[in-house]
């Protein structure tokens, strides 16, 4: 038998090793007797055709024993004392099979690990792979002899098909009119068909590209796909063999990306904290809302708990096992929020990942989108936002593909949007598609017998963490934590706590000495607030039968809050919130105010 055999059949040999790898996720090489490279793909792709004599040293040995050898350690075993890159090699694992014709080696045909995470999957399968390498490895030899090529391609599949039912992604092999010939059993599965072969499939390019992978719309019988892959074509194509077709459903796209990157974690409704009549009543009313698919728009102050509502309602719902995608439309730059929203594909715009990116939408299919902060979304992108809650599909920002889905959408928001729509801020039709059903968080303010339930739980929570046990906290400090206004809700009591439990003494007690200084401040301060509405400040009137008009009312308390917030930016910021107007609302009445004499001064 020549020498060069294999070299006569390379580019056969160089498209069944493309299969292989594609399929085994690993590096193939073919050598022949004389140890010259004859195919190769990843990191020997470009070296083949190289005399491999000074490197060889396990094909060395196959090709002398006639024995598969298995290089657990490269560098390290005995086969590789005489090699010269045993300091410097980058395997991590290498199986050589001999190829054999009748009684003659006519060459080596190895699988090579070069990360760990290929190492650990070579030996969980290694059974599997030396029964994969040993049917190529005949194959190879009857397709080199031309017998019995039926047979040869036969036993590939036999091999193929064991080896491919382990992978999670689908492999059809299809003939020229797309008639199916063979199918791993993730095909199977999200086809929905226990026997394809012999049907046709039907596979057809979207023209648009995601994570280095085409997209692809596949349909068999009445069910339709839209997957990631790649269509292998065979080296000697025929009727009944033309192709491979290796795929990746979305939907499996959209779960792996999620559990890289979801961070919500489930909330049961009896976990959400209080007991007073108006946390009862949302409570029930989370319950009856639940099972629907309308629309949710939830109000609150900050920090009064607005996303653990939201996957309350989640998780009380039918769409609990899809996912619960949330997204904050004020943490996000305007410029990337429509891409976050509706995801991109490769060369969208510049700066974008190469490889396109899903959008929360289209990852939150079939299950629930969280939009937190609706109030701070681009009034352009209110327009697409209502198109996707009339339409139910979206579009990929520099695609045209329209894309179906099945999403539930809760809302979220600290401001005022009726005042918003009337300072053309936010769309009233967007409103309405949101607010079908409302749901308030009462601020902490309104509900003061849940503080000591929820201090309790803070703490115990926090000595947790924190390595501590609270015996006690006393009367004295539960009386400061129920006086304090909490301006910022649930948010602020937490960080308080977080923080007596932090200055807390081995006495494992929390007293007012333990108070956040800022805390006292503030009781002080609501005091202060408490006696004026006693009637002891000039701008409240002392006879009982004086009227005073309702803009000198308006007048007052405007002035009052900027006297208490402060005149600067913030300090109005905080005055437009606690009179429950937006900022611009506030200062067009400070404006108008500025044409006559005020008491105080607000042109800083």
């Amino acid at each position: 038998m020549r020498d060069g055999i294999l070299m006569e059949i390379q580019e056969t040999v160089e498209r069944y090793a493309d299969i292989i790898s594609k399929v085994a996720s690993v590096d193939v090489e073919v050598v022949d007797r004389r140890l010259f490279r004859v195919a190769g793909t990843g990191v020997f792709r470009d070296h083949v055709n190289e005399d491999m004599s000074d490197a060889g040293y396990a094909y060395s040995r196959v090709l002398r024993t006639g024995k598969r050898q298995i290089v657990y350690e490269p560098g390290k075993d005995p086969v590789c004392s005489r090699c010269p890159q045993r300091d410097s090699c980058v395997e991590e694992i290498e199986i050589a099979m001999p190829v054999r014709l009748g009684s003659e080696i006519i060459g080596v045909i190895g699988l090579v690990g070069s990360s760990k995470s290929q190492k650990q999957m070579i030996l969980e399968k290694e059974t599997l792979y030396l029964d994969l390498l040993e049917q190529i490895s005949g194959f190879i030899a009857g397709k080199a002899a031309e017998v019995e090529e039926t047979k040869s391609r036969l036993a590939l599949l036999g091999a193929l098909d064991r080896a491919i039912n382990h992978i999670d992604q689908g492999v059809l092999l299809t003939g020229k009119d797309g008639i199916v010939a063979m199918a791993n059993d993730y095909a199977k599965r999200r086809l929905k068909s226990e026997d394809p072969v012999g049907k046709q499939a039907v596979i057809r390019p979207t023209g648009d590209m995601m994570n280095h992978r085409k997209e692809y719309r596949l349909a068999l019988e009445n069910k339709e796909l839209q997957v990631l892959g790649e269509v292998c074509p065979l080296a000697e194509p025929t009727r009944q063999y033309d192709s491979v077709f290796l795929f990746e459903d979305t939907r499996d796209v959209q779960k792996k990306y999620y559990e890289m990157t979801a961070t919500v974690r489930a909330l049961r409704v009896d976990n959400i904290i209080g007991s007073s009549p108006v946390m009862r009543r949302l409570k029930e009313d989370i319950a009856r809302i639940a099972g629907s698919s309308s629309t949710v728009l939830i109000t609150g102050e900050s920090g009064t708990g607005k996303e653990m509502v939201a996957a309350a309602i989640w998780d009380l719902s039918g769409r609990k096992k899809k996912r619960f995608v949330a997204i904050n439309c004020a943490a996000i730059p305007e410029a990337l929020l429509e891409s976050e929203l509706f995801g991109y594909v490769k060369g969208a715009f510049t700066g974008a990942d190469p490889n396109g990116r899903m959008g929360k939408f289209e990852l939150a299919d079939k299950g629930t989108i969280f939009l937190d902060e609706i109030g701070d979304m681009p009034l352009y992108l209110q327009a697409k936002l209502l198109r996707v809650l009339q339409e139910r599909t979206i579009i990929r920002i520099g695609s045209n593909q329209v894309i179906p889905i099945d999403v539930r959408v809760i809302a979220a928001t600290n401001k005022d949007l009726k005042e918003m729509i009337r300072e053309k801020k936010f769309r009233e039709d967007l409103y309405y598609r949101l607010n079908v059903i409302p749901l308030r968080i009462p601020p902490l303010r309104e509900r003061k017998g849940d503080i000591e339930e929820l201090t309790d739980y803070f703490a115990g929570h926090y000595a947790g963490l924190l390595g501590k046990q609270v015996h006690r906290i006393t009367e004295g400090a539960r009386q400061r934590l129920a006086a304090c206004p909490w301006r910022g809700n649930v948010r602020e009591l937490e960080n308080a706590v977080e923080f007596m439990v932090n200055m807390m003494g081995e006495d494992g007690i929390l007293d007012e000495s333990t108070l956040p200084g800022d805390l006292w401040e503030e009781t002080e301060e609501e005091k202060g607030a408490a006696s004026c509405g006693d009637g002891q400040t000039e701008d409240v009137p002392e006879r009982e039968d004086e009227i005073v008009p309702l803009k000198e009312l308006e007048r007052r308390e405007i002035e009052k809050a900027v006297e208490i917030c402060g005149a600067t930016t913030e300090g109005k910021k905080a005055a437009a919130a606690r009179l429950g107007i937006s900022v611009a609302t506030l200062y067009r009445k400070l404006e108008q105010f500025s044409q006559t004499e005020t008491r105080t001064d607000f042109s800083k």
